[in-house]
C-alpha cells in the first residue's frame, strides 16, 4: 500500500507543475509591482507632508525668536530716558535703582538688566551679585559709547554660554552718563524645540552656531557640529528628555536614520536657522499600507491554492484559519490608521484655530484704532448739524452753508484717516511734504472747536510770526495735536476753570507744546503703551497716544510727556525743521 501511495502522488505532482507554476509567477511579479509603485508614491506623498509640518514649525519658531528679539530692542531705548535711572546715575545714589530694575524685570519679562555708570561699573541690576563688576572692556559696554542708537551683541558669556544683549547710551541734556545693558534670555526657545523631538540650530552671519538643542554644537559650524554629534543622536537625546524612553518601540529611532535638513533664513543680522526632523514616522505609515497589500495579494494566494489543490484539504482549513488571523491583523491596522488620520486631522484643526486667532487679533486691533480716529470727526458733525438745523430754522441760511462746508471737510478728513490706517504698516515718508507747523496746530483747533466751545475751555495759543517749516505728513501730524487737545480736554473735565495752552517754538527742531491744568499723570512709564488708558470703561481703548507716538516717530521725531510744576500734564512733540533734513541730504 505504501508503494501505491507513493505512484499515486507522483502523476498529482507533475500534472499541475507548468500550469500552477505559471500562475504563481504571474501572480508574485504582479504584487511585486504594485507593492513598488505603492512604495515610491506613498514615500513621496508622505515625505511631502511630513516636510510642510517641519516647514510649518520651523515658521512658528522663526516667529517666536523674531518677536522676542523684537519685543526686547525697544526696552533699552525706554530705559534711557527712566528719570529714576537718570537721576540715580547724576546724584551716585544708587540704593533703589536695583529694586526699580526688579520691578521692571518683573513687568516685562526680561533675563536681566545692568546699569553701568561711566568708568564701566555696574552700579545696579536685577542680579546683586553682578553690582561692582567692572565691564569697560566688554565689547557691547565700548559698542554702546560709540553708537547713538541701541546695540545688539551676542558674544560668549562667563558661564560658557552665547549672552545676547541690548546695550543703549544714556544721556542728560546731551551729556553721556552711563549705560543700560538688556539681557535677551534666547536660551528658553531651545528647551520649547527640544520638546518637539527635533534637532534645531541656529548660526549667526559668519556660519557659527548660537543656539542649538544639541549643547556640543554651540560654538561650532553646522559641519563640525554634525562631526561632533550627529543629528539622529542629537534627535535621540532630545527623544530621551522629553519621553519616557522605555514605553517608546525598540525602532523608533535607529543611528544613520534618513533625516529630513530644513534651512530659514531668519531676518535678523543674517542668522540662519536648520531643523534636523526624522523620516521614522513615514516609514512606519508607508509600511503600514503596504502590509496590507501583502495580506491581500496572500489572502488571494491562499484561496487560489485552495481551488488549485484538490488533494489539500488538510491546508484549507489552515489557510482559513490563516486567513482570519490576517484579517483580524487588517482590522488592528485599519484601526491605527484610521486613529492616525484622527491625528492628523486635529493637527491640521489646532493650526487653522492658530492662524485664525492670529487674523481675529489683528481685526479687533485694526477696529479699535478706527473707531478710536472716527470718533473725534463724528462728534464734531453731530455738532455743526445740530447748529445747521438750528441756523436753518432761523432762516440764516449763510451761516448754515458754512456749516455745511465744515463737515464736508470733516468727511474729507474722514477719508485720509481712514486711508492712513490702512496705510499703517507701511513704514516710509512716501507722503511727507513741507509743512507749516502752524497750519496744523490752527487745523487742530478748528477741528477741536465744538468741543471747546461746549466746554467753555479757555486755549492760549502761542504761534510765531514767521513759518516753521516741518517734512510730515499733514494729515498725520493734525491726527497728533487732536489727540493731545481731546486727552487734555478730558483731564480737565473736573476743573472749574479749565485751561489748555498750545505753544509752538522753533530753534534747534520745532517744538508744539500742549499743557493743561488738570490733575497730572499718575504713570508716565506705561503712558505710550497700547491699550493703557486712566479713563472709564467705554470712554477709550487707549490707542490714542501708541498711535499719536508711532506716528511721530514715524516722521523723525519723538513725543514726550511730565508733569508741569505747576501741576497738569505737559506734552511735547518735537520734529526736526525742514532745513534740518536738507542739509542732512
Amino acid at each position: 500500500m505504501s508503494t501505491d501511495l507513493v505512484t499515486q502522488d507522483i502523476p498529482e505532482k507533475s500534472s499541475m507543475s507548468w500550469t500552477g507554476r505559471g500562475v504563481l509567477i504571474l501572480v508574485l511579479l504582479l504584487a511585486v509591482a504594485i507593492v513598488w509603485i505603492t512604495n515610491n508614491v506613498l514615500t513621496e506623498r508622505y515625505t511631502a507632508s511630513t516636510k510642510n509640518r517641519a516647514e510649518v514649525r520651523q515658521a512658528l519658531y522663526v516667529g517666536n525668536l523674531l518677536s522676542e528679539l523684537q519685543r526686547t530692542s525697544i526696552l533699552p531705548l525706554l530705559l534711557s530716558r527712566d528719570p529714576v535711572l537718570i537721576a540715580a546715575l547724576n546724584s551716585g545714589d544708587f540704593s533703589q535703582t536695583s529694586q526699580h530694575l526688579i520691578q521692571l524685570q518683573d513687568e516685562v519679562s526680561i533675563s536681566a538688566i545692568k546699569v553701568m555708570d561711566l568708568a564701566g561699573r555696574v552700579v545696579a541690576a536685577t542680579d546683586r551679585s553682578q553690582i561692582g563688576k567692572g565691564l569697560k572692556s566688554e565689547a557691547y559696554y565700548v559698542a554702546a559709547l560709540r553708537s547713538d542708537d541701541t546695540v545688539f551683541t551676542a558674544a560668549e558669556g562667563e558661564s560658557g554660554g552665547i549672552g545676547f544683549n541690548y546695550t543703549r547710551r544714556i544721556e542728560d541734556d546731551g551729556e553721556l552718563t552711563g549705560v543700560i545693558l538688556v539681557e535677551v534670555d534666547l536660551r528658553k526657545f531651545e528647551q520649547s524645540w527640544s520638546s518637539i523631538a527635533d534637532a534645531v540650530l541656529v548660526t549667526n552671519s559668519e556660519g557659527v552656531i548660537i543656539l542649538a538643542t544639541e549643547p556640543k554644537w554651540r560654538g561650532l559650524t553646522e559641519e563640525e557640529a554634525l562631526e561632533a554629534q550627529s543629528a539622529p543622536s542629537a534627535i535621540e537625546r532630545a527623544i530621551r528628555a522629553t519621553a519616557d524612553w522605555a514605553a517608546l518601540p525598540s525602532e523608533a529611532l535607529l543611528p544613520g536614520s534618513s533625516l529630513l535638513r530644513v534651512e530659514t533664513r531668519i531676518a535678523f543680522r543674517g542668522w540662519r536657522m536648520v531643523n534636523f526632523t526624522s523620516y521614522s514616522s513615514v516609514r512606519e505609515r508607508v509600511n503600514a499600507v503596504l502590509a496590507l497589500e501583502i495580506m491581500g495579494f496572500a489572502i488571494f494566494l491562499a484561496a487560489g491554492f485552495y481551488f488549485s489543490s484538490r488533494r489539500a484539504w488538510a491546508r484549507s482549513i489552515f489557510f482559513q484559519r490563516e486567513s482570519a488571523e490576517l484579517c483580524q491583523l487588517n482590522d488592528a491596522l485599519q484601526r491605527e490608521i484610521a486613529e492616525r488620520q484622527r491625528a492628523e486631522k486635529n493637527l491640521e484643526v489646532a493650526e487653522q484655530t492658530i492662524a485664525q486667532s492670529s487674523k481675529l487679533a489683528a481685526l479687533g486691533e485694526m477696529s479699535a484704532s478706527v473707531s478710536h480716529e472716527l470718533n473725534q470727526p463724528l462728534a464734531a458733525m453731530k455738532t455743526y448739524l445740530a447748529g445747521a438745523k438750528l441756523l436753518l430754522q432761523r432762516r440764516r441760511p449763510e451761516e448754515a452753508l458754512s456749516s455745511f462746508q465744515r463737515i464736508d471737510d470733516l468727511i474729507e478728513r474722514m477719508g485720509a484717516i481712514t486711508r492712513q490706517l490702512k496705510s499703517y504698516a507701511r513704514k516710509g515718508s512716501e507722503a511727507s511734504e513741507p509743512v507749516d507747523a502752524r497750519d496744523s496746530v490752527s487745523s487742530a483747533i478748528a477741528m477741536m472747536e465744538p468741543q471747546l466751545k461746549s466746554r467753555k475751555v479757555r486755549i492760549q495759543r502761542n504761534l510765531p510770526k514767521e513759518p516753521v517749516m516741518v517734512l510730515a505728513d499733514k494729515v498725520r501730524l493734525d491726527q497728533v495735536l487732536i489727540n493731545l487737545l481731546r486727552n487734555a480736554l478730558d483731564a480737565t473735565k473736573s476743573i472749574e476753570e479749565p485751561r489748555v495752552d498750545i505753544t509752538l517754538a522753533a530753534g534747534d527742531s520745532s517744538i508744539i507744546t500742549v499743557r493743561d491744568n488738570g490733575p497730572g499723570i499718575e504713570d508716565l512709564e506705561n503712558l505710550f503703551e497700547p491699550f493703557y488708558t486712566t479713563k472709564a470703561p467705554g470712554d477709550g481703548v487707549g490707542l490714542g497716544l501708541a498711535i499719536s507716538s508711532g506716528i511721530v516717530n514715524d516722521l523723525g521725531g519723538r513725543l514726550t510727556a511730565r508733569n508741569g510744576r505747576e501741576g497738569g500734564a505737559v506734552f511735547e512733540v518735537q520734529l526736526p525743521l525742514l532745513r534740518g533734513i536738507r542739509a542732512a541730504e
